[in-house]
């Protein structure tokens, strides 16, 4: 029997939007229905994220145009952290850029040294509708900028210098 109190527990693993996939380049529209959907979405994408050993996973990396991400990642103290926010929105991005590998579910086995902030705040909302403020520091910071981009439209190597952008791309198979 499952645990409907562990995130994901009571949901079914999607297929991955794999990179070049038209939905991961395109802005995520606002949800402006809440309920037994939205709640669904969620706890599916709690069990794609956990299924495919992941930290962070938007909606449209499981075909949903939605601003909607999941998460349970560590900060760089090893304090878990997990949750899930709706109408995301980066508010802080700050302190120090630190240069770190980033990978990304949507374009599997493929990481490269990308420069982040080392602390962000994200407000939103939780499936219920209600208000989030959500703060993390080193990897959990990256975790939320990485799943921000998401929802912009962007995928991590959209953050990298031409060069690392081809090289990553050309490991991944996706560029000459």
């Amino acid at each position: 029997m499952r645990n409907r109190l562990i995130p994901g527990s009571s949901g079914r693993v999607r297929p991955m939007s794999r990179f070049g996939d038209p939905v991961l380049h395109a802005r995520c529209a606002d949800v402006a229905e809440f309920g037994a959907p939205l709640a669904r979405l969620v706890e599916d994408m709690f069990a794609t994220m956990y299924a495919a050993d992941g930290v962070g996973l938007a909606a449209n990396q499981v075909g949903a145009g939605l601003r909607v991400f999941v998460y349970d990642c560590p900060d760089d103290e090893e304090v878990r952290h997990v949750g899930h926010l709706v109408n995301p929105r980066l508010v802080e991005a700050d302190g120090v850029v630190v240069r770190g590998a980033e990978g990304c579910l949507s374009l599997p086995g493929v990481e490269a040294g990308t420069p982040r902030f080392d602390h962000a705040v994200v407000e939103g909302v939780s499936v219920t509708g209600e208000p989030v403020r959500v703060a993390g520091t080193g990897f959990f910071a990256r975790c939320l900028q990485h799943e921000c981009d998401h929802l912009e439209g962007l995928v991590y190597t959209d953050r990298l210098s031409a060069r690392r952008r081809r090289r990553a791309l050309r490991k991944a198979g996706q560029g000459s």
